[in-house]
Order: C-alpha cells, then sequence, then structure tokens
C-alpha cells in the first residue's frame, strides 16, 4: 500500500483490514505511519524518491494500491515521486508478477496537462495501461472531507468562498465509500484492465453546496466572485515566473474545479460492475447534515461553558 496516512489511504487500509486482508503500507516515517501498525497494518520504510529503499517491500505482496498523491504545490518534488518514483514501482511490480495493480487517479486528468498534477496522474494511467500488469484505475472528482476545509468552515467562520459565475456539477464521494470500491474490486475479476469513475450518485453545483451549508448552519455565506477567463488570464502571467509557479499551478486548478466543463460522469456502470447498489454510498447532504449537528453543538457547549465561566468570575 502506498500512501496510507493519507486521508483516503488509511480509510483503505482500514477497510482491507475488515476485509481480512494482510496490508503492508510502505511509509517514510513510521513514528508518523503508528497508528496504521496499531490497526494491524505492517509497516515497512521506503521512499520513492531512493529506489533502493522499495525492493525489499515487494516480496511476498500479490497486490498494490497506489494512493500516493505528493502535494500540488510542489512541483518539483510532485514529478519525482508521482512520475519517476511511480515508474520504479511499476517496474517493480511487473518483475514481482502482482496480481493487480490499483491506482487512485483523478477524473478528467487527461485535459489539464498544464496542471503538474493531473498531468502525472494521466502519465502514468497510460503507463500502466500499456505494461503488462493486470490493473483497476479508479478516477476520483473530489471527496467529501475536502468540502469541509472548502464550504463548511469558511461558512462557520465568516470568512469569504472563491466561486465563479460558471460552476460544474460534480459528483463527490466519501472517502470510506472509495476505500469500500477500492477494495471490494480486488475479489472481482471482471474489474481487471478496467477504468471506473466514481463518486455518489448525486451531482453538485458550488452553489447548492453553499445553499445547503447555509441551511444547515443557520449562516449565511460570504462569497467572492470572480470571472473564469480572469483566472486564466491571471495563471498565463504568474506562469512567466518561477517564484510565481505554485500560484499559478493553484489558480488553474480553482479554474478547472470552477469552468464549465461537467466532471460528473455516469457512474453506474461502476456500481454494476462491483455489484454495489447505489442506496448504500453515503449522499452528500447527509454527510453535512451530521458534520454541522456535531459542529453546532460542541459551539453550543463552548459557548455555555464560556458564560459559565464569565459568570463564576463575576461572582
Amino acid at each position: 500500500m502506498l500512501g496510507g496516512t493519507g486521508t483516503l489511504g488509511r480509510q483503505i487500509v482500514r477497510k482491507a483490514l475488515e476485509n481480512g486482508f494482510q496490508v503492508r503500507c510502505i511509509v517514510r516515517n513510521k513514528r508518523a505511519a503508528n497508528f496504521l501498525k496499531e490497526w494491524g497494518a505492517e509497516l515497512v520504510y521506503g521512499d520513492l524518491t531512493i529506489p533502493e529503499t522499495l525492493p525489499l517491500s515487494f516480496q511476498g505482496v500479490t497486490a498494490i494500491i497506489d494512493a500516493s498523491t505528493t502535494k500540488p504545490e510542489d512541483n518539483t518534488e510532485l514529478v519525482h515521486v508521482d512520475w519517476y518514483g511511480k515508474l520504479i514501482v511499476i517496474e517493480l511490480s511487473k518483475y514481482a508478477q502482482l496480481k493487480r495493480f490499483i491506482f487512485l487517479s483523478i477524473l478528467n486528468s487527461e485535459k489539464y496537462p498544464y496542471i503538474t498534477l493531473m498531468q502525472m496522474k494521466y502519465r502514468i494511467e497510460k503507463f500502466i495501461k500499456s505494461s503488462t500488469i493486470p490493473f483497476t484505475i479508479f478516477k476520483y472528482a473530489g471527496f467529501f472531507q475536502g468540502l469541509i476545509y472548502q464550504y463548511a468552515i469558511p461558512i462557520l467562520e465568516q470568512k469569504s468562498i472563491l466561486v465563479t459565475l460558471e460552476s460544474p456539477t460534480i459528483a463527490y464521494i466519501d472517502t470510506q465509500d472509495a476505500a469500500f470500491f477500492c477494495i471490494k474490486s480486488l475479489s472481482i475479476k471482471e474489474t481487471e484492465n478496467k477504468i471506473f469513475a466514481t463518486g455518489s450518485s448525486q451531482a453538485w453545483k458550488s452553489e447548492e453546496i453553499i445553499e445547503l451549508c447555509e441551511k444547515l448552519s443557520g449562516q449565511k455565506a460570504k462569497t467572492q466572485t470572480v470571472p473564469v477567463f480572469l483566472l486564466k488570464v491571471f495563471r498565463q502571467i504568474t506562469g512567466f515566473f518561477e517564484w510565481s509557479l505554485k500560484i499559478s499551478d493553484r489558480l488553474a486548478f480553482i479554474e478547472v474545479i470552477n469552468n464549465t466543463q461537467s466532471f460528473t460522469s455516469s457512474i453506474q456502470d461502476t456500481y454494476n460492475s462491483l455489484d454495489i447498489n447505489k442506496k448504500e454510498v453515503l449522499e452528500l447532504d447527509f454527510y453535512f447534515r451530521e458534520y454541522f449537528e456535531m459542529m453546532l453543538t460542541l459551539l453550543e457547549k463552548l459557548n455555555a461553558g464560556q458564560i459559565k465561566k464569565n459568570q463564576t468570575s463575576i461572582i
């Protein structure tokens, strides 16, 4: 398992262990990954930028799940890890004659070559397909967990949310469901050498998510509207300067998730192939309802505690 300490990776580790799989996680920092060991996973040291640390990790392994992704703002490390490092992993997988290579990618990555992360994901997809390794590729548009930081927290903290006049319809998914899809595919022969678009059954626009958060939180969102063409222009300008490349890629990704290109893809085939009832897949409105109920209850307790503390001080 690569990327086992990440938001999605840890859910995959948990699901694999729950389903009786023996899990070995390749990690750079064993101390930071100790919680995976406590769950029952085996930890082995490995660094995708240091090829000689990897071969021993493949002994006795029958399948690999690659959920690792470098932070998008670090382009130099991203190329070393998400391109050169992954090429080495694929070659080792061929040598070890793995029965399955599961790669987690991004939906529509082939359409945005000017974003380094998207470019690396798509290039690895092509390389895996051209190899002799039996593979399964899952392509995601986004996770519920990321929307908490993008919409829910800014609304609770009364901070601005950047939006555009035109927004795509995106089928996000909970990381636990994404992990379930991934692990289930290992036991289904028909998923071999297939690519699956993955998401919940309902897709959402940015404004719909904001309206949902406003309703559940009881607070009005503060939004800043920016035309898509300005993001494009600014991205092109900043792209000329080395010091601003990180800004350029961030703007490019904002452009992608907010433009008119829809990230929605039919996932009924995915559900059918994995024999999954869509009613079993968590939907965004229920996920947000649970989140806001928990947060508002916590805030209420904190406020009550502060009031009681102030009253005690006055007495």
